[in-house]
C-alpha cells in the first residue's frame, strides 16, 4: 500500500515539474538579450533577432493592461515615442495578456508601438520578469543596444522611472 502512494506521487511531482515553466534568470547590464518570437496586438509576428543590428529596443514588460500604473507607464512611452524614434529606438510591450485586450488597450489611449500577447510567459520567463507565482509581469524595462547586448535595465514597480531613467540610458548610447 505505501509503495503504490509513494509511486502515485512521484509520478504526480514528475508531471507537475515536466509541466511547470523554467524561468530563467533576468539578464543584467552587458549580457546578450534573450531572443524571442511573439505575436503583437494584429497577430503579427515580431522577432527580436529582426530588430537587432537596426533597432535600439526598449522592451517593457508590465503587469496588465489598462491597470492605473501600467496604463501611466504606456502613455509615458506614448508621449514620448517621436523623441524615441529620433534616437532609432523601438519601443516593444510585453504583457500575459491577449492580443484582444492588448488592442483595447491600445485603442482607448491611443498607444503608438507594440504590445506583445506573452500569453504562455516563455517571454516573460525567458526574462526572469514573471511575477513569483502568478501569470503576470513584474515591470521592468529593458534597453538593448544595437549589438543585442543589455545597456540598461529599470526594476521598480513605481511606473515614473521607467522612461526617466531609459531617457538616461538612451543619452549615454549617444555619447559613447
Amino acid at each position: 500500500m505505501k509503495i503504490n502512494w509513494l509511486k502515485n506521487l512521484l509520478v504526480a511531482g514528475s508531471m507537475l515539474f515536466s509541466t511547470t515553466a523554467v524561468q530563467a534568470a533576468m539578464p543584467k547590464v552587458g549580457d546578450t538579450a534573450p531572443l524571442f518570437t511573439g505575436q503583437d496586438q494584429d497577430g503579427q509576428t515580431v522577432k527580436l533577432a529582426d530588430l537587432v543590428g537596426k533597432k535600439i529596443v526598449l522592451l517593457y514588460f508590465y503587469p496588465k493592461d489598462d491597470t492605473p500604473g501600467c496604463t501611466k507607464e504606456a502613455c509615458s512611452f506614448r508621449d514620448h515615442l517621436a523623441e524615441l524614434a529620433k534616437d532609432n529606438v523601438e519601443v516593444v510591450g510585453v504583457s500575459f495578456d491577449t492580443g484582444n485586450s492588448h488592442q483595447q488597450f491600445i485603442a482607448k489611449y491611443k498607444l503608438n508601438f507594440r504590445l506583445l500577447a506573452d500569453t504562455d510567459g516563455k517571454i516573460a520567463d525567458a526574462y526572469g520578469v514573471r511575477a513569483a507565482g502568478k501569470n503576470m509581469d513584474r515591470r521592468v524595462s529593458f534597453l538593448i543596444g544595437l549589438d543585442g547586448k543589455i545597456v540598461h535595465v529599470t526594476d521598480t514597480g513605481n511606473p515614473d522611472i521607467h522612461f526617466r531613467e531609459m531617457k538616461a540610458a538612451i543619452a549615454g548610447l549617444k555619447k559613447a
